[in-house]
């Protein structure tokens, strides 16, 4: 996977000092809050077996209940997290597991997984090494799609 040069021209297009990128609520914390909300997302639609605005899979009485708001501490200060939930409260998140409170290298592997172009076979090693998280090739692929 690597980024294309129109998307990241277009993430740095206001760029005028380091402050823009690395301060608070610049472009590193706001990627890390994107694509971590995007991944939880995909995590409750593997868990539910339905996407968002589809039909319930046959025999499935769970559902979203909403979003619960969660902070955690990381490199780059407090990351405000909106956290997806199901109605019977049997989702369990891998990326940001239940009583979580910090997200420490998060930032730096992100950034190095997207600048190494690796395949979703290495993100999922490297998240299953950093995180000791286990994801499908699916949700991978669900979460390599943030910012759309």
């Amino acid at each position: 996977m690597t980024i294309r040069k129109e998307i990241l021209d277009e993430l740095l297009k206001e760029y005028t000092s380091p402050q823009d990128i690395l301060g608070e609520g610049g472009l590193i914390k706001e990627l890390t809050k994107a694509v971590t909300e995007r991944c939880l997302e995909a995590e409750l639609e593997t868990h539910l077996g339905y996407g968002k605005y589809e039909p319930k899979a046959e025999g499935t009485t769970n559902s979203r209940n909403g979003k619960s708001r969660k902070t955690l501490k990381g490199e780059q200060g407090h990351l405000e997290l909106e956290i997806p939930r199901d109605r019977e409260g049997s989702f369990e998140p891998q990326l940001v597991k239940k009583h979580q409170t910090r997200l420490d290298g998060f930032n730096d592997k992100i950034l190095s997984l997207y600048a190494h172009g690796l395949t979703t076979r290495d993100i999922q090693s490297q998240l299953h090494e950093l995180y000791g998280v286990e994801v499908s090739p699916t949700l991978m692929h669900q979460c390599d799609g943030c910012g759309e």
